[in-house]
């Protein structure tokens, strides 16, 4: 069975990246799962803790089983499971006792010093806890604050980090690697959570992406991943730039929920008398499949 480290080593040596994205029912893990399958290539579902709390840890790692039982390949299609946006100790001990993949401790908010501390503790607990042993799981920091929830905009969060001299610098990434040992890193660089309603969302700084890559290169004596977070609302130029320049995973959410949020609202419009869920739901789980398949074909180059 291939590992997500091996997956994501693979797609590096590509210059492709790993799409990601969340979910909270399971129309989208429908939609994310069929375009998955049709194009071959493995995908990263993501749950943050408010997430999982509504799809419940166990059902939520069930259903991905599920799909992996049934459509997985030796070298190409699997669903992967992450722990996204994890804030404590404990639910990160949860996700990997209950066979998550990967675990990210998000300390974006934390001072530098504490967010290093607060990962190691992490990354100690989860991979060498008392009741279980994961040192398969992948543990993932962020290091700069880009906004904290999925959702449409009218401007950039508030705090979020996009001028050049708050984003995340290559000397503060290599120490915070080399002090915490994560397998994975989600930099600040230009990129929002959410999408702004009239425009695209601010260019990412892809030659911070490179001096960061080439940081983490020269400062860990192991590979290092580069995380995209708040990738909805970016130009497929940006995205494709990124990728080049040493991201191995890109995340999208916003994206999903609106084509949910829109489709949805357009079919209980055409249909005000319809009680049934899955009479409405095809063209709902349509209009989501169309954003999977192309950020899917955009990071794998297909």
């Amino acid at each position: 069975m291939q590992t997500l480290s091996a997956v994501i080593r693979a797609a590096e040596t590509k210059k492709i990246a790993i799409g990601h994205f969340n979910i909270a029912n399971l129309e989208q893990l429908k939609a994310i799962a069929h375009v998955g399958v049709r194009l071959n290539v493995p995908v990263i579902i993501g749950v943050s803790e408010g997430e999982r709390e509504y799809l419940g840890v166990h059902h939520v790692r069930d259903l991905v089983d599920s799909y992996n039982k049934e459509h997985a390949k030796t070298d190409g299609f699997r669903l992967f499971l992450n722990a996204d946006h994890t804030k404590s100790i404990e639910k990160a001990k949860e996700a990997a006792a209950n066979g998550f993949d990967a675990v990210l401790f998000d300390g974006s908010k934390l001072t530098f010093e504490e967010n290093i501390t607060r990962t190691k503790e992490t990354i100690r607990a989860v991979k060498r806890g008392w009741k279980f042993w994961r040192k398969d799981v992948l543990v993932e920091g962020e290091l700069g604050y880009i906004g904290g929830a999925s959702e449409i905009r009218d401007s950039v969060p508030e705090g979020a980090a996009i001028k050049s001299e708050d984003l995340t610098k290559p000397e503060d990434a290599a120490r915070f690697v080399k002090e915490t040992g994560v397998d994975m890193l989600a930099p600040a660089v230009g990129n929002i959570h959410g999408m702004r309603a009239d425009a695209s969302d601010p260019a990412l700084d892809i030659a911070r992406i490179k001096a960061i890559k080439d940081a983490l290169r020269q400062a860990q004596g192991k590979p290092v991943s580069l995380v995209l977070h708040g990738a909805s609302g970016n130009t497929d130029e940006d995205l494709r730039a990124a990728i080049e320049a040493g991201i191995s995973v890109v995340h999208i959410s916003t994206e999903l929920r609106a084509a949910w949020r829109k489709s949805l609202e357009g079919e209980l419009t055409e249909h005000p008398k319809e009680v049934a869920p899955y009479k409405v739901m095809p063209d709902v789980l349509a209009a989501m499949e169309e954003v999977v398949e192309h950020h899917l074909r955009l990071f794998n180059r297909l």
